[in-house]
């Protein structure tokens, strides 16, 4: 007796697999360097901000590392490994050839609901804080 298929999860040769995942079409909206305070950045949100929200990523924590944003949602764990590479397709459809341009790049915190994006704004609306003075 034999499975009559390979199962998904096992790691095979070729791009498929449970460890080596390729995705088709993810479109790059920005990417961003280690340790740059100003890479959330826009030409409408002057505001200088980092990636990461206001009390890290929910499940994940603060974005130490080089970071890449693509529009849509990315299979799997937050912290897996992703590989991406160059499409090997000429992209040609108006959808995929639209020049791509940010307004404003939501860092409140995803943990409750957030309003403030830096701990700077959130100090200057709440004011001097009981706990803060000692």
């Amino acid at each position: 007796w034999h499975p009559a298929r390979v199962s998904d999860t096992v790691p095979r040769a070729g791009q498929n697999g449970y460890f080596h995942r390729t995705e088709m079409n993810k479109k790059v909206y920005r990417i961003g360097k280690a340790g740059d305070e100003k890479s959330c950045m826009t030409a409408a949100d002057l505001t200088e901000k980092s990636i990461t929200p206001m009390g890290g990523f929910v499940h994940y924590g603060e974005v130490r590392n080089d970071w890449i944003m693509v529009k849509g949602a990315v299979v799997g764990v937050k912290k897996r490994a992703l590989i991406m590479r160059k499409s090997l397709m000429n992209h040609s459809s108006r959808k995929h050839l639209e020049k791509i341009e940010l307004k404003f790049i939501d860092t409140s915190s995803k943990l409750g609901h957030g309003r403030f994006q830096t701990a700077e704004e959130k100090a200057k609306f709440m004011g001097p804080l009981a706990s803060k003075q000692n």
